[in-house]
């Protein structure tokens, strides 16, 4: 994709070679790191557009490397190169904030597909994120339902933003409070369940019974696209 920029954390020099090269050949922008201090150096320098991160890396491992990426809040999709017959390594790298993976030894047509599948719903949901007869637009400020304008307040806005932007991950209060909040001293968990439920009255078909905005015990919420 022509003029995409894609950071390669591999350590496996032929394998790097290889991603460079087909890379390079549909129009990315390549850059590249060999291990795991250099590659999240990289990503929060200058986040690129698509992270691929090997799992097993020197200094520091793909698990650490895409907490702290997520951690300052960048978005770019990451997917991670991981052995053949890992689960236990898949499930703990998308439990991290990872939106795919690929095993060892894998086809370079596949994960050329998958990135550029990832990078066109990305751009997507950069301005428009869309769930049931709901359509919340970014970029207007606007959520609209079945056709019609919902006014929502500032932090109504924020906060849905922030769960159409991780659907199906559970966050708990404190995740939330800390991305929609910030550094607001005056709130803590109460305020976000008052806000879950003024939003659940606007976009929710029966509030008492959610589909979109589900309740995690003792943990947080969910947010469901339906």
């Amino acid at each position: 994709m022509q003029g995409r920029s894609v950071l390669i954390v591999e350590d496996d020099p032929a394998l790097l070679r290889g991603l460079k090269d087909n890379f390079e050949a549909q129009d990315y922008h390549v850059r590249l790191a060999r291990d795991g201090l250099e590659g999240l150096s990289a990503a929060l320098t200058n986040p690129p557009d698509l992270l691929l991160l090997d799992i097993m890396l020197p200094k520091l491992n793909g698990y650490e490397i895409c907490r702290a990426v997520r951690a300052k809040r960048l978005e770019m999709p990451i997917i991670m190169l991981t052995a053949k017959g890992q689960e236990e390594d898949i499930i703990r790298g998308l439990e991290l904030g990872a939106d795919d993976y690929v095993t060892k030894p894998f086809s370079i047509r596949e994960l050329l597909a998958r990135a550029k599948a990832f990078l066109r719903r990305h751009d997507a949901a950069a301005t428009i994120l869309q769930f049931g007869e709901c359509k919340l637009d970014l970029a207007a400020h606007k959520l609209f339902k079945a056709g019609k304008e919902v006014v929502l307040t500032t932090k109504e806005f924020r906060l849905l933003e922030f769960f159409a932007k991780r659907t199906g991950r559970a966050l708990t209060r404190d995740q939330i409070l800390d991305g929609v909040w910030g550094n607001d001293i005056m709130v803590n968990d109460r305020s976000v369940d008052r806000c879950v439920t003024t939003l659940r009255s606007k976009i929710e078909v029966d509030p008492h019974h959610p589909c979109y905005i589900r309740t995690i015990r003792d943990i947080g919420y969910r947010f469901e696209a339906g």
